[in-house]
């Protein structure tokens, strides 16, 4: 039987989950793309990886279960989970470091609570979570973007980093003591400056930035943007909680700017840095795991947008949207709770 995906209680749709789920899966290319050509062929493998992996740990639960395989697997969530999961995961990360997680992902996120429509946490951002928190260093060690690298990788310099651990001319960048391979993030670089004692501006002049904004991050973060728009056209996901999300995260950027310029990013480096436009558009409209009506998406995306500024400015991770989405996913029924529309002809109890 084809599931149905419907965006709320209250409303139906006639579109099978495969089908949007590969919509949204074709929606995210341009981002792919771009961060394939700033991050080299690394980012593919590392895609790969983990939709092999979570469709082949899906296959095997449904075995385990005695659920029908390939009626299931057709939905395309397995894929997409590994999608959601491949492109958050560095470049140059070990080929385990994908594979565990896409099984957190599928097997103790999803499977364990019983499937799609049944997990409380967004399954690629739960194992997010968990590979930075057990494994940060290889979670926090990316490649330096094109035109910003001093060595470049090639194709089997990069699978033998991925499989084999390091190539031989990274090992003798390493041991020059050359930066040739790695770059900090910005929003990394950012909190690493403010703890010595530099000022933004000051930190904007480190090779991690251009024109103000994160070396590749800005063109990385736009073509999700576009991504995004293709998928709101299409009618995929809603407005409410983007449009939330990146409201409050400038504004909260905005006011922070204001009022102490020297130590705070200014709002359009928090938009286009890190994860936002991707978690803007293609992991915190999860209908899974998010709020359900107009009123409560909004709550629910403002809520989002409100965490990743605290914590991206004050907490101890400098991107923070894998933090937030948990959190709001946790909050997410108590927001529905309190704001599910009253149905007509009933009135409120006093």
């Amino acid at each position: 039987m084809a599931f149905k995906l419907a965006s709320s209680p209250h409303l139906s749709s006639k579109s099978r989950t495969s089908s949007v789920m590969l919509k949204v899966m074709l929606c995210a290319v341009p981002g792919v793309l771009a961060q394939i050509y700033f991050f080299g062929t690394g980012a593919l493998i590392q895609i790969l990886l983990a939709i092999t992996t979570a469709v082949v740990i899906e296959a095997a639960i449904l075995k385990l279960r005695k659920r029908p395989i390939a009626a299931t697997l057709s939905d395309n969530s397995a894929a997409l989970t590994g999608l959601l999961l491949g492109v958050s995961v560095p470049a140059l990360a070990p080929w385990w470091i994908v594979v565990i997680g896409a099984l957190f992902a599928v097997l103790v996120v999803k499977q364990l609570y019983g499937g799609l429509g049944n997990n409380i946490f967004n399954p690629a951002m739960a194992a997010y979570v968990m590979l930075l928190i057990s494994f940060p260093l290889q979670m926090t060690t990316w490649v330096a973007p094109a035109g910003y690298a001093l060595h470049s990788v090639d194709l089997l310099s990069t699978l033998a980093i991925i499989f084999k651990g390091a190539s031989p001319e990274a090992i003798l960048a390493y041991r020059a003591g050359i930066d040739g391979v790695t770059m900090a993030t910005p929003l990394d670089t950012i909190r690493t400056g403010l703890s010595t004692g530099l000022t933004i501006n000051e930190i904007l002049t480190k090779t991690s930035f251009s024109s103000g904004f994160g070396a590749g991050w800005v063109w990385i973060n736009l073509a999700y943007l576009l991504g995004g728009i293709m998928l709101l056209k299409m009618r995929l996901i809603r407005w409410h909680i983007s449009v939330a999300l990146l409201s409050t995260l400038f504004i909260c950027a905005s006011l922070g700017y204001l009022l102490s310029p020297d130590t705070h990013t200014g709002p359009l480096l928090h938009l286009f840095s890190g994860a936002t436009m991707l978690a803007a558009f293609f992991i915190a409209t999860d209908p899974v795991t998010a709020a359900t009506s107009n009123k409560g998406r909004l709550i629910f995306g403002a809520l989002i947008g409100l965490l990743v500024y605290l914590i991206r400015s004050f907490g101890g991770y400098p991107d923070a949207f894998a933090f937030a989405v948990l959190l709001a996913n946790l909050c997410a029924p108590f927001i529905d709770y309190y704001v599910k529309p009253r149905a007509y002809g009933h009135r409120t109890s006093h």
